[in-house]
């Protein structure tokens, strides 16, 4: 069973670069500076932003769905990304290197398992999540801050 981990789309999050910090309070976002390594795991590029690049803190919707699981939290995007990464069959670095709560939901968006998985254990606890035929996505938190850190969809 092979599965897929793919960034944000950055074009969602493109309108906010180069607002002024009034202009992105306007919208809920806040522009920070990444002052340490891993601390600031961006949600484009799967991995943690280099000390100094500049990311911003936004509001995203991880889990749509007029049911009890939608969900929303603060995540990074660091400016100027123009392509999602993509991850097949692997873990991406800034997923890796946290303990992770992974979260199964069928394809109504409801859950039907969840585990916990340290750092690197999340690639062998995601196969198992899949092995379950009714598991259609598995969205992966951050157990310590509870934000989203990407959706894993069946490869």
């Amino acid at each position: 069973m092979t599965y897929k981990i793919a960034g944000l789309e950055p074009s969602a999050f493109a309108h906010l670069s180069n607002l002024s910090e009034a202009e992105l309070a306007e919208h809920g976002a806040v522009r920070m500076t990444a002052d340490k390594k891993p601390g600031f795991p961006c949600r484009l590029t799967l991995d943690d932003a280099e000390i100094g690049e500049t990311l911003l803190l936004v509001n995203h919707c991880s889990h749509e769905g007029k049911n009890p699981y939608r969900a929303s939290h603060a995540i990074f995007v660091s400016e100027g990304v123009t392509e999602a990464a993509k991850y097949e069959g692997e873990i991406p670095p800034a997923l890796d290197r946290r303990i992770l709560s992974l979260r199964a939901f069928d394809g109504d968006g409801m859950m039907v398992d969840a585990a916990l998985a340290q750092p690197g254990e999340a690639d062998s606890i995601i196969r198992r999540l899949f092995a379950d035929a009714q598991v259609d996505h598995i969205d992966a938190h951050n157990a310590i801050r509870g934000c989203f850190a990407a959706r894993v969809d069946r490869g």
